[in-house]
């Protein structure tokens, strides 16, 4: 295992953005043999349009290739447990198998069908605001509206109910948690499955109006339960861990940058552009899957054999300066400028619409609730976590 006194390369931080080492490999030899979290080697990618190239081409550099992690000393998976822990997973899959599960799910996240959906999401945060106000200051960000607000969002829109919040919340942490042994990691994952796989059985039964209950009425006959099962857990876990820890961390990022709050505040139509420019300049998923080279590739001056694990730094790579200007400053002038916060390619974030949405509503309606919002303390980082982000954000009005 990673010694874990300090993250791995390619998840460390200094504040916001990427830490100075992994900043002066980008800009350096771009390329680099790392040492995983679990021990094991990888190459790691830094420049942006490197990261672009991998992400680009799922036929040289394979998601589906990847071996599933094992503790150390523990024999390899079997082929059923294999296929039980990838089924559903599109993050694990390749094309055409990929592309047969991401078919079915695509038309549940265009941005029609999330202009369906707004009305409730402003609801939705409208409610938390009025709960942090009538609590009065301090109040934890995190906990009262950077959490709860996509948690409940993903939940009504999977079908899953919100009362079981605690316990998926709970277990996506485990998950998450890089510190943790690989052990309790995989159990936890065992354990998100199982409540998924209870959800599924139950929906079969009775099909409702919600995304679950629509994968059964039209694709119940294509999708096994442990399909349907793997793609639930994918999308309760990336729905709420990915835009809770960009509300309370962009929040952050604004009040620590008041020009840029100000901005934002006098001219709240900036607020798509804003949205982008968090999302580059935090990047808050250190690099997503893993991928396995399945031919000789060359990536910058390095040539990479098959069989070899990749890993991209997409913190390195939204900062880079072939990307945009000055990177390392936060300005929400600068408008959408292709970053690959969302990733790239045939996995490119398929909530990434729902995610846009619940951003573009949630900061501005914060900002508007609490003109004289402010920190009350020091925020709590989550360095060692797959999800960069604060565990605990402490402000007042």
């Amino acid at each position: 295992m990673h010694d874990m006194s300090a993250p791995p390369l390619h998840m460390r931080r200094d504040g916001f953005g990427p830490a100075p080492e992994l900043s002066a490999l980008r800009d350096d030899e771009g390329v680099a043999r790392i040492t995983t979290v679990f021990g094991t080697e990888a190459w790691l990618v830094t420049r942006f349009e490197d990261v672009r190239t991998v992400l680009s081409h799922p036929e040289l550099y394979s998601n589906a290739l990847v071996p599933p992690f094992r503790p150390p000393g523990a024999p390899p998976a079997g082929e059923e447990e294999v296929a039980e822990v990838r089924a559903g997973n599109l993050l694990g899959s390749d094309p055409p198998e990929h592309t047969r599960l991401r078919r079915m799910l695509t038309p549940e996240f265009t941005v029609r069908r999330m202009r369906r959906l707004e009305p409730r999401i402003r609801e939705i945060v409208d409610g938390h605001l009025d709960a942090m106000e009538r609590g009065g200051p301090p109040a934890d960000l995190v906990a009262d509206f950077a959490l709860p607000v996509p948690s409940l969002v993903i939940c009504e829109l999977l079908g899953v109910p919100y009362g079981d919040r605690e316990g998926f919340q709970r277990t996506s942490r485990r998950m998450l948690d890089v510190a943790l042994p690989l052990e309790e990691r995989a159990a936890a994952g065992s354990e998100a499955r199982a409540y998924i796989t209870g959800l599924i059985r139950t929906v079969r039964e009775n099909p409702g109006e919600d995304l679950f209950g629509m994968l059964v009425r039209e694709h119940g006959d294509d999708l096994t339960t442990a399909e349907l099962a793997g793609i639930g857990s994918l999308l309760l876990l990336a729905g709420h861990e990915t835009t809770a820890n960009m509300l309370s961390l962009g929040t952050l990022a604004l009040l620590r940058h008041p020009d840029q709050l100000k901005l934002l505040r006098d001219e709240p139509e900036r607020i798509d552009a804003a949205v982008e420019e968090l999302m580059r300049w935090l990047s808050i998923v250190h690099s997503g899957m893993a991928k396995v080279t399945t031919a000789e590739v060359r990536l910058g001056d390095r040539t990479i054999g098959p069989g070899e694990v990749v890993l991209c730094s997409l913190p390195a790579a939204n900062r880079d300066p072939a990307l945009v200007p000055d990177p390392d400053q936060l300005d929400i002038r600068r408008g959408a400028i292709g970053h690959v916060a969302f990733g790239h390619g045939v996995h490119h974030c398929l909530g990434a619409p729902l995610a846009r949405l619940e951003m573009r509503i949630a900061f501005p309606a914060l900002l508007r609730r609490f003109p004289g919002l402010r920190l009350a303390g020091d925020p709590v980082y989550r360095s060692f976590n797959v999800v960069y982000g604060l565990s605990a954000m402490p402000v007042a009005w």
